[in-house]
């Protein structure tokens, strides 16, 4: 029988495993935010309260003029005229990007001064200048270079208000879009490439299955944006002159009526409806080219293939003791 020394013998009323106290942890204030969002309601409820009171809006008027049939035809004109725009653009941005990042000097430079020129002047001068197309050229001809004519064209038949606005907008808006492809492409590893042309791919092959998806990510995003600034880029047509689009539209009916302010909301309550609905798409749009990358987009996840059947009278391959699991 042993002898506890004083000093290590258990002592009775006393806990051998005591929990510690549990720490009363104290939220940090954060007034500055309260403040902050006091104020910004308080000036929301201030907005609110002068479109509802302020008469001079005439909403009556503008939920007069809102499905307008000119209002809705300068809408159908609007939509036509980006998305005509817009695939000019994409198609010649597409090709100036290539021949950016070609090997021959001379693709290079003409793609750098497309850029450079319209890049560099006013989208307005530009209109202007194609819908006074037919003074600088009042004939269009082919032919052999300074021999026959054997074929003419009046400049003014052929390009007309809508076709100058389009072609108008649409070189304009290629320059901008060929330095986003530009950028989205070279964000690609060029490691990539070389592993597929490796691998036997065609160039082709390469650029469409593993280069593109890659690039789209970032390309889609700032896309987006220029396709919803081409929207609202539309209103500058007048300068063509192209007179059928929304903003002239609403202009037209606000000089006969003199009722210029509830006229301006609805073309600005139309054109944030259109944007809205752009920006549902691109949203989509990012999230199909953002699987497996983006934390907000799950990668999708493939079913995996069944094992083949075993072959009666073969036995199914074991691993060797030493081969590692």
């Amino acid at each position: 029988m042993s002898i506890l020394a004083p000093e290590t013998a258990p002592r009775k009323n006393v806990v051998a495993h005591s929990r510690p106290e549990m720490i009363i942890a104290v939220p940090v204030r954060h007034p500055g935010r309260w403040a902050a969002a006091a104020l910004i309601v308080l000036f929301v409820g201030l907005v609110a309260q002068s479109l509802v009171t302020n008469p001079n809006f005439r909403w009556d008027v503008v939920g007069t003029y809102f499905m307008d049939v000119l209002v809705i035809q300068g809408i159908g004109w609007t939509l036509l005229l980006t998305v005509l725009s817009m695939v000019i653009a994409v198609v010649l941005a597409i090709l100036l990007a290539f021949m950016r990042q070609s090997e021959n000097p001379l693709f290079r430079s003409v793609s750098w001064a497309w850029v450079w020129f319209f890049r560099g002047t006013p989208v307005y001068t530009q209109l202007v200048f194609w819908g006074l197309i037919s003074v600088l050229y009042p004939k269009i001809a082919l032919g052999v270079p300074f021999g026959p004519e054997l074929l003419s064209f009046n400049t003014q038949d052929v390009v007309t208000a809508f076709v100058a606005a389009v072609l108008g907008l649409g070189l304009n808006e290629s320059a901008y879009l060929a330095e986003i492809f530009r950028a989205g492409l070279k964000s690609v590893d060029t490691g990539q490439m070389e592993a597929a042309e490796a691998l036997g791919m065609r160039k082709s092959k390469i650029m469409w299955r593993i280069i593109l998806p890659q690039a789209m990510r970032i390309i889609v995003p700032p896309t987006g944006n220029e396709t919803i600034g081409m929207l609202k880029t539309t209103s500058l047509v007048l300068a063509v002159p192209f007179t059928l689009d929304l903003t002239f539209a609403t202009n037209g009916i606000a000089n006969r009526n003199y009722l210029p302010i509830p006229l301006l909301i609805v073309a600005a309550l139309w054109y944030l409806l259109i944007t809205s609905l752009l920006m549902v798409g691109q949203y989509y749009v990012e999230r199909h080219f953002g699987k497996g990358v983006d934390n907000f987009v799950p990668a999708p996840i493939k079913a995996a293939k069944k094992a083949p059947a075993r072959v009666a009278g073969v036995a199914p391959a074991t691993k060797d003791k030493d081969e590692p699991a």
